[in-house]
C-alpha cells in the first residue's frame, strides 16, 4: 500500500480586499461630503442624505426642512387659506408666498385685519423650537404698474415696506428673534410670470400673481449657528445682569425706608394666621 500524498494547501483568495477598499473609499467620500455640506450648504446636505437613505433602503423620515413645509401646509389647509398662501420648497429651504391682494390693503403696506390670524399662525409654526436655527428672509414684490404717492414714490418703497411690515409683525408678536430676520424689496424686477402679453397689454391675472410677499426660510450654516448661539448667550447674561440690578435697586429702596425684605417660604409650607388680639 502506497504512502498517501499530502494535499497541497490551497492559496487564500484576496478578492475580498477589492470590496473592502471600495467600501472604505465610499465611506471616506461620504464623510468628506458631509463635512463640506455641513460647512457651506446644510439644505443641500439634507437632500444628499435623503438620496443616500433612499438608495440603501433606510426608513423614509422627512428632513427638518421637509417637516417644516408639511407643518405650514397643514396650517394653510386648516385655515382655508390655500388660495392666498402658496408653500413650496427650493434648493435652499421652504418658500411661503403671500398674495398681496389678500394680505395688504390696496396701494398700502398695511396688513388686512382678516389676514392677521393666518400670518400669526404661520409665524408660530415656523418659529417652533425645532426650527430655531433657521433664518427668515422676507421679500416684497410688486407688479409693473407704477405707483407714485407721498408715502410710496415708487414700487421700490412699497415692496420694501410690505416686507418690513411682516418682519415687524413677527418681532412685535415675539415669535422670532430679530437676528434671524431680514427684509428686502424687489419692486417689479423679479416677476414670476410676464406682466404683459406679446402685444404689450396687461395681464391682470399675472399681475396679481406677481404682487406677493415671499418668506424664504433657510437653515443656518455652521458659522451662522455659532454666531446665533453667542447672541443667545449674550442675551442670557444681559437678562441676568438686569435682574440682579433690579433686585439690588429694590433692596436699596427697602434699606432706605427701613422695610424688611419679604421672608421666603419653603415650597408647600402653610402660613399660619396670626391670632387677633383680644
Amino acid at each position: 500500500m502506497g504512502v498517501p500524498v499530502k494535499p497541497k494547501a490551497s492559496e487564500e483568495s484576496e478578492e475580498w480586499l477589492v470590496t473592502y477598499a471600495d467600501a472604505i473609499t465610499l465611506l471616506m467620500c461620504f464623510f468628506v461630503m458631509m463635512l463640506t455640506f455641513a460647512e457651506f450648504d446644510i439644505p443641500a446636505f439634507e437632500e444628499a442624505a435623503a438620496a443616500i437613505k433612499d438608495k440603501i433602503g433606510a426608513k423614509d423620515e422627512p428632513s427638518p426642512t421637509e417637516k417644516m413645509k408639511i407643518d405650514v401646509e397643514d396650517v394653510v389647509f386648516q385655515m382655508q387659506a390655500d388660495r392666498a398662501v402658496q408653500v413650496t420648497k427650493d434648493s435652499k429651504g421652504v418658500v411661503i408666498e403671500l398674495a398681496s391682494n389678500a394680505f395688504y390693503k390696496p396701494g398700502s403696506a398695511e396688513l388686512r385685519e382678516e389676514a392677521l390670524p393666518v400670518l400669526d399662525k404661520i409665524a408660530q409654526t415656523i418659529s417652533a423650537p425645532r426650527y430655531s436655527t433657521y433664518n427668515i428672509q422676507v421679500e416684497g414684490h410688486t407688479d409693473d404698474e407704477p405707483i407714485s404717492t407721498e408715502k410710496f414714490p415708487s414700487n421700490w418703497e412699497l415692496s420694501t415696506a410690505r416686507a418690513a411690515t411682516v418682519v415687524r409683525f413677527f418681532i412685535e408678536k415675539g415669535y422670532v428673534d430679530p437676528i434671524k430676520l431680514s427684509a428686502t424689496g424687489f419692486a417689479d424686477q423679479k416677476p414670476k410670470v410676464p406682466n404683459l402679453d406679446l402685444n404689450g397689454k396687461p395681464i391682470p391675472e399675472n399681475r396679481a400673481t406677481n404682487r406677493r410677499t415671499a418668506l424664504r426660510i433657510n437653515a443656518m450654516s455652521l458659522k451662522e449657528r455659532d454666531l446665533y448661539y453667542q447672541h443667545l448667550e449674550a442675551k442670557r447674561i444681559k437678562s441676568e445682569e438686569l435682574k440682579r440690578a433690579k433686585e439690588a435697586e429694590e433692596a436699596a429702596k427697602r434699606a432706605a425706608t427701613g422695610e424688611q425684605a419679604p421672608a421666603l417660604q419653603p415650597e408647600g409650607a402653610i402660613v399660619q394666621p396670626v391670632p387677633a388680639q383680644q
